[in-house]
């Protein structure tokens, strides 16, 4: 006959499997915590840059001058310019100066290497981050 202190000896297992089953969800949402925070604050930075280059573009600078202004701020904010995904977009492209009155968008598109595998694999990887940013052009 069992008694219940048996009953007690063979439950000894229990927190390893309650802990074997419970442990892979809470790594897998840690590491979507620190990945949704890395890709948020690249889309915070990328958004800047935008906005950085449409006002360059609205007090009346070149597309080249668009670029470089983009391309130094990232750099000074610790992106890797020279990646291939980086890419800078003026529309409309002007070869002089645009009229007053029109407006300049500036596209800036960056590259965030995810570095949970899992994660990667649901949202892609690189996942692609672009900030789009429209001004009137004044000067």
């Amino acid at each position: 006959m069992l008694r219940f202190h048996d009953f007690r000896k063979t439950e000894r297992g229990q927190a390893v499997v309650e802990m074997a089953l419970v442990l892979p969800i809470l790594v897998l949402l840690v590491f979507g915590i620190i990945e949704f925070g890395r890709v948020l604050y690249t889309y915070m930075i990328v958004t800047d840059l935008s906005r950085e280059g449409a006002r360059k573009g609205a007090v009346g600078g070149r597309d080249s001058e668009i670029v470089t202004t983009v391309e130094d701020n990232a750099g000074a904010a610790g992106l890797d310019i020279t990646d291939p995904n980086f890419t800078v977009d003026v529309t409309p492209a002007s070869a002089g100066t645009r009229a007053r009155g029109t407006s300049v968008t500036v596209t800036v598109s960056y590259p965030v290497d995810i570095i949970a595998p899992v994660i990667g694999g649901i949202i892609g990887d690189p996942y692609i981050v672009t900030a789009r940013t429209t001004m009137r052009v004044e000067g």
